[in-house]
């Protein structure tokens, strides 16, 4: 049992939502790059930040004061996983989505309030999280299920 909570604790602590960032520290995204989510209906365009390493994944959208409607973030996870995002130092409400390895919404956490501590879950396994801002997914419709197109997933449009 001591063995099993150790691990845990372990894994916690490594784990980029519980890594340490402040305000002061910079974080490179570099240059936004485009992504799509197909619905049933429609095609939605976004310009996304990447967050790729442990230090971009940690930093997230803390502290961001404002977002425009079709911006974002695409967590990419090196290995598929049960993600967890919290909204610890995040002033904006986001739709958080978990994507699926071959670009497959899974599910949406709705309109996340700013600053919570508890994390949502994907609750399966999942390759990425995009996050959008708070509302924006069911104004334009966006479901599980949905594809979202980007060169991470292999799902880009030609």
């Amino acid at each position: 049992m001591k063995r099993f909570i150790l691990s845990a604790l372990l894994i916690a602590m490594t784990t980029p939502a519980f890594a340490q960032t402040s305000k002061d520290d910079v974080v490179d995204f570099g240059e936004p790059a485009p992504l799509s989510v197909v619905s049933k209906d429609a095609t939605h365009n976004f310009m996304i930040d990447r967050a790729i390493t442990l230090d971009q994944q940690a930093r997230g959208m803390m502290f961001r004061e404002s977002m425009d409607p079709d911006s974002g973030m695409l967590f990419e996870f090196e290995e598929p996983k049960i993600a967890t995002i919290w909204m610890k130092n995040t002033p904006l409400p986001l739709d958080i989505l978990f994507v699926r390895s071959n670009g497959k919404i899974l599910k949406i956490e709705h309109m996340a309030q700013p600053y919570k501590l508890r994390s949502a879950s994907s609750e399966a396994i999942v390759a990425a999280v995009l996050e959008l801002q708070g509302g924006r997914a069911k104004e334009l419709g966006i479901m599980p299920g949905d594809i979202v197109q980007h060169e991470f997933f292999g799902t880009e449009a030609k």
